[in-house]
Parts: C-alpha cells; sequence; structure tokens
C-alpha cells in the first residue's frame, strides 16, 4: 500500500520527510517485491493501493493534517508519475491498482469487493506508512472480518520509534510476521 513514487522514490516529494530513509534502511522495496513475487508464484492474489487526487483536488480532505501539504504543493495527484507503484514492484496486468483519497484503503473504494471476489480471507499487509495506512488498513479489515498478517520487514514509516509504536498498536487486531513467516513456509 502507497509504495509510490511520490513517497519511496529519491525524487519523490516526501522522500526528504524520512520515508525514504527508513524505506531503504529497512529494506522494505527489496521485501515487498519477494512477497509479491512469492504471493503469486502460490497463486494468491494480490492487489495494490495507491493514495492520491484528482488534479483538481476535489476529493482532498482540507481538515486533514496528514493531507494538508498535498493541494499545495500539488502532491500525490492520481495518474501521474508521482502516484505510480514503485518500478521495483510493478502490478502485473491483471493485479488490481484501487486508488484512495483517505488513509483507509476501504473508505470509498471498491476494494471490500475486489477480495471477495478473489475469496481471500486472510490480508497480508505492506506498505508505507506502518502508522497511518497499514494501520488504518489492518483495523478496518479487521472489523470486515478478514484476518490480517502485517509483514513487518515490508512496512516503514518516518523513523523508528514511530514504526514500532504502531506495530504494538497493530498487534492488538493482526498477526505480525514477516515475509518470510507469512510466504515462504
Amino acid at each position: 500500500m502507497d509504495l509510490i513514487n511520490e513517497i519511496v522514490h529519491p525524487e519523490g516529494k516526501y522522500a526528504g520527510d524520512g520515508y525514504l530513509e527508513q524505506v531503504r534502511r529497512r529494506g522494505v522495496l527489496d521485501h515487498a517485491a519477494e512477497a509479491i513475487s512469492l504471493a503469486r508464484a502460490q497463486g494468491i492474489p494480490v492487489l495494490y493501493v495507491v493514495v492520491g487526487f484528482s488534479s483538481d483536488y476535489a476529493e482532498w480532505p482540507e481538515t486533514s493534517p496528514v493531507f494538508r501539504e498535498a493541494r499545495d504543493d500539488r502532491r500525490i495527484v492520481l495518474g501521474t508519475w508521482a502516484t505510480q507503484v514503485h518500478d521495483q514492484l510493478k502490478p502485473a496486468e491483471d493485479e488490481p491498482v484501487v486508488a484512495k483519497h483517505r488513509l483507509s484503503p476501504f473508505h470509498g473504494t471498491d476494494l471490500d469487493g475486489l477480495l471477495r471476489a478473489r475469496n481471500v480471507n486472510t490480508l497480508l499487509l505492506t506498505g508505507v506508512t506502518t502508522d497511518l495506512v497499514v494501520l488504518s488498513a489492518a483495523r478496518e479489515a479487521h472489523d470486515r472480518d478478514f484476518a490480517v498478517e502485517v509483514l513487518e520487514d515490508a512496512t516503514a514509516t518516518s523513523d523508528d520509534a514511530l514504526h514500532q509504536a504502531a506495530l504494538t498498536v497493530l498487534a492488538r487486531t493482526a498477526t505480525i510476521s514477516s515475509v518470510r513467516q507469512a510466504l515462504a513456509g
């Protein structure tokens, strides 16, 4: 989720906010690529989620502190390089890419229907940021009766303390594991 150029590429506008350093140091792109490869090899459906807004920012949540600078700085515009999934993780032609306008990948999207149409009952979550999209997805998936597993080595946020705090909270509604624990067994 949200492993998009604007956040995880050196030229992305969020790269200087601590995310890129954490993604690199933790090997998140490599771990996420491994998770995708293992899932595909096992016939596990792979779905992508990207955050963004239309070029006129009609969906932009004006009161959100998280998205405050997005409109003013012309960040995360859907259909641009900024909101494309990083090249290391490119979706296959048959893998859905769900665009969201809030933290939760379920809010105002067809994600639930896409998962149920594929008979998915367990979500293996990867993405940036652990404390925002991953936490939101895990909680909402839990309330929609999905089992949830967070692949900790394929997630990151802007600093270690925040990442660890998010994992502590996530452990209340999800299993915390790694790519290898979840997929290489």
